[in-house]
């Protein structure tokens, strides 16, 4: 059952909870350890992944086991279905279509005095792409991490994911990351991945950028070793917030709510309506589908500890409460809204009306499904091209420019008590 709520005031309790959930996982899961993991393959590479990939995988792997061969991607392909095979297709495309519209361009101004000023985006060398895997496969976060890398012109793409109980990669998975264009893949997970990507070893060269989400060892590993690498995010459980007026189908709703909460027992899954009868409506048809489902005991724990219904007193509430959890994914099932869009701030995804569910975003639509949680959408945004991208500017000034600005940056200096920057100046300007 739902728990629901009536008051702004335990509202805003119950959608702080709700945000902070991971706050004491952090603390259980202790980090030292991962920092061993991470010491143990920065000190002794090759040997260290082998140690974690038989401990915590349970396959014992000899160095040359670590990257996986074409002939593996060859043999991927006979293993998936042509269904899938053009799902995959499909998806890649809608992905790459969407975002081919987000590359930055590069720029410049010419002033007057020969002044020139300007942006120029360059990407990484080399980007690493975490993929969860061991018991679950996910092809679609290989596109949604390979395809943007790719637009924006990456070099080299390095892929890690876990082995299954048989050694082997998802063929599912391995497909993907052919269709995608991934140079490199790797049978490795958890943290140990992390520090491979971060640090190198004599198998997997390092790399300057790791994106992709992960367990609670890959978020606390992608923390330790950023300022070696950059990292995309720290992504937490998955949430979904749900705003309905009256003409939202219940039904819907509460299989929407699901679509979350089978994720993991830490998911959220939140409605905010001002309708009574919906809230209740809703309620009823989780617990029906509920009995059914077959992740039932994980959803039924995700549900219990994260699932929450508030009465809002309208909408225009609703979209404040909404703002205040910065959540994952919103979805707004309701007659205009479009109209809501504009009391809108913080959401990593926006679906619109009642027949965008959040699991076509996961999927096909384009929009890329690796999204900040935790709140992190008062801050950040999607992972995308720009992710891959960094930006340096450029700066051309003539001597009668410099001339110019000479007093106004010699008092700057000045001010600064920096003094060899003003003479950089000076210096230049001397007959």
């Amino acid at each position: 059952m739902l728990r629901i709520v009536t008051t702004r005031f335990e509202a805003e309790q119950e959608l702080r909870r709700i945000a902070n959930r991971t706050h004491a996982d952090h603390a259980t899961y202790q980090e030292s350890s991962v920092r061993e993991i991470l010491l143990n393959v920065r000190r002794s590479g090759d040997e260290a992944l082998l140690r974690y990939t038989l401990e915590f995988d349970g396959v014992a792997l000899s160095p040359g086991d670590l990257k996986v061969t074409p002939r593996e991607i060859e043999q991927a392909y006979d293993r998936v279905s042509r269904d899938l095979l053009a799902a995959l297709r499909q998806a890649r495309k809608k992905i790459d279509a969407f975002h081919r519209q987000r590359i930055p361009k590069s720029w410049t101004v010419f002033e007057d005095n020969e002044v020139v000023l300007g942006q120029r985006f360059t990407p990484v060398d080399a980007a690493g792409l975490y993929i969860p895997g061991g018991q679950a496969s996910y092809p679609s976060s290989v596109l949604m991490n390979v395809v943007p890398a790719k637009i924006a012109g990456v070099p080299r793409t390095v892929m890690c994911t876990p082995p299954g109980r048989d050694g082997q990669v998802s063929a599912s998975v391995l497909v993907a990351a052919h269709e995608a264009g991934v140079d490199e893949i790797y049978r490795i997970g958890g943290a140990q991945a992390i520090g491979a990507l971060a640090y190198g070893t004599a198998t997997v060269a390092k790399v300057d950028l790791i994106t992709g989400p992960g367990n609670i060892y890959v978020t606390l590993a992608k923390r330790l070793v950023f300022g070696e690498v950059g990292i995309d995010s720290l992504a937490g459980p998955s949430e979904v917030l749900i705003v309905a007026d009256d003409s939202a189908n219940p039904l819907w709703v509460a299989t929407d709510l699901l679509a979350q909460a089978e994720h993991d027992p830490l998911a959220a899954a939140i409605l905010l309506t001002p309708s009574t009868e919906l809230a209740e409506q809703v309620n009823e048809a989780l617990v029906r589908q509920l009995r059914s489902h077959s992740r039932r005991q994980l959803t039924e724990k995700s549900i219990a500890n994260y699932g929450l219904v508030v009465i809002t007193e309208d909408l225009e509430e609703a979209a404040r409460l909404s703002n205040l959890f910065a959540p994952e994914h919103l979805e707004l099932q309701m007659r205009d809204p479009w109209a809501l869009i504009p009391a809108i701030r913080h959401a990593g995804a926006i679906f619109l009306g009642h027949h965008s569910p959040e699991a076509v975003g996961d999927y096909l639509a384009g929009p890329n499904h690796v999204l900040p949680t935790s709140g992190a959408a008062r801050y950040s945004s999607a992972l995308g091209v720009q992710t891959f991208l960094k930006s340096s500017s450029l700066i051309q000034y003539s001597r009668r420019a410099l001339q110019e600005v000479a007093a106004d940056i010699d008092a700057l200096t000045q001010a600064e008590g920096l003094p060899a920057h003003g003479d950089s100046v000076q210096v230049r300007l001397q007959p």
